[in-house]
């Protein structure tokens, strides 16, 4: 069996290097848990800084690859990166079409808490997507693709899709404009159904009450994964980031919450996209990533809220400015943050480091019960304050 398998492997190796030779490329498929294409391969402990993930099946053509990457031609004037170990090789194309063109739009609204976009194209090209505020709006580049899209239908059923319509911004590019009804993104998903390129807009919650929503809280680290270690007790963040995220689920039940998710309540070792897979099929409204910060230098201290994307920043600047109230220090609030956990566009997600383990007052607040209830309730007052400015 073994030398079957390596016999099959050289002549595909064989028939990639004969491709290349005569196409400048070879083809292949995305494939894997989540597999994402890269702006570059550099690389620091978050990893290379992400376009996008992508569906599985996607087209590729691998034009170049580096010791761990592939070299993606999105377009004529666009190359992205992905992990060697997410694609496999199309045995079955022989080459890649000069473009694909994409026929008719269509956008309806469903009966459960999504609108869908649906784009009718010939093969399962690449895609890149972005948030846009004031107005708010969902940006959809999909590469190697001419407009042959002659009618948009947009039905009286769409809630939170306001208008849709495209503009061909390089030969090889389309990119269509998805424009809301709300202030508010609350999340999207891409992939694909068929031979169309599916976008599923979550519209706003009818009632903007904390009562209403589905709350995921992520307590980060656990198992193997130890995290951070206090300065003077050792105390190890994985045990901390638990107790935060009991205590506020418990602070959120009293409150009247009855939809809360939980990553993990023991302490499990959870890869990350399997955290990612998980909330993805719990479909949360919003999710909170509890994480406890460390510095080399023993004097940083504070806390600070991130996100990836502009469309997802008004819940984690609440809960900073929550935190700052109860006389923590402002880290800040980082945006285009690489964290995989701020990587999902499903659902509006803001990972909070409440202090540095690394600093001696922190840690000392950190192990305090007092402190952990009252960072629950900050978080809590700052989801109503962030629902307030959503209904403006």
């Amino acid at each position: 069996m073994k030398k079957a398998a390596l016999f099959i492997s050289l002549i595909l190796s064989i028939h990639s290097f004969a491709q290349n030779l005569s196409t400048g490329y070879w083809l292949g498929r995305t494939t894997g848990k989540l597999p994402s294409i890269t702006y570059s391969t550099g690389d620091d402990r978050l990893g290379s800084a992400k376009m996008g993930y992508l569906d599985s099946n996607v087209l590729l053509k691998i034009v170049d690859s580096s010791q761990s990457a592939y070299v993606v031609q999105l377009s004529k004037y666009h190359t992205a990166y992905i992990d060697k170990g997410y694609v496999k090789q199309d045995s079955l194309l022989k080459e890649a079409k000069p473009f694909y063109p994409s026929s008719s739009i269509y956008a309806k609204g469903t009966d459960s808490c999504y609108d869908i976009l649906s784009i009718n194209l010939e093969e399962h090209l690449p895609y890149s997507s972005r948030m846009e505020i004031n107005p708010s709006k969902i940006i959809l580049d999909i590469y190697g693709v001419k407009s042959n899209t002659n009618w948009i239908t947009q039905l009286s059923s769409l809630k939170e899709i306001k208008n849709i319509y495209y503009t061909q911004i390089e030969d090889d590019v389309l990119s269509i404009t998805i424009e809301l009804k709300h202030r508010q993104h609350w999340g999207y998903s891409i992939g694909y159904n068929g031979k169309s390129l599916t976008v599923k807009v979550k519209r706003q919650p009818a009632i903007l009450d904390i009562r209403n929503l589905k709350i995921a809280i992520d307590a980060g680290h656990g198992g193997t994964n130890t995290g951070a270690e206090g300065i003077k007790t050792k105390i190890v963040e994985k045990d901390y980031t638990l107790l935060y995220a009991k205590t506020l689920s418990a602070i959120l039940k009293k409150t009247g919450v009855k939809k809360i998710v939980m990553t993990r309540i023991t302490d499990t070792t959870i890869d990350m996209k399997d955290r990612i897979l998980f909330h993805q099929q719990q479909n949360p409204d919003i999710l909170i990533s509890l994480h406890f910060n460390s510095a080399n230098d023993s004097l940083i201290n504070g806390s600070s809220t991130y996100y990836r994307y502009i469309g997802f920043r008004l819940l984690s600047q609440a809960i900073l400015n929550r935190m700052l109230e109860i006389k923590m220090n402002e880290y800040g609030n980082i945006g285009s943050f690489n964290f995989a956990l701020n990587a999902p566009t499903d659902f509006i997600n803001c990972l909070l480091e409440i202090g540095f383990l690394s600093n001696e007052a922190d840690e000392k607040r950190i192990k305090q019960t007092k402190f952990r209830i009252l960072v629950a309730n900050q978080i809590v007052k700052a989801i109503n304050d962030w629902l307030l400015q959503c209904k403006k």
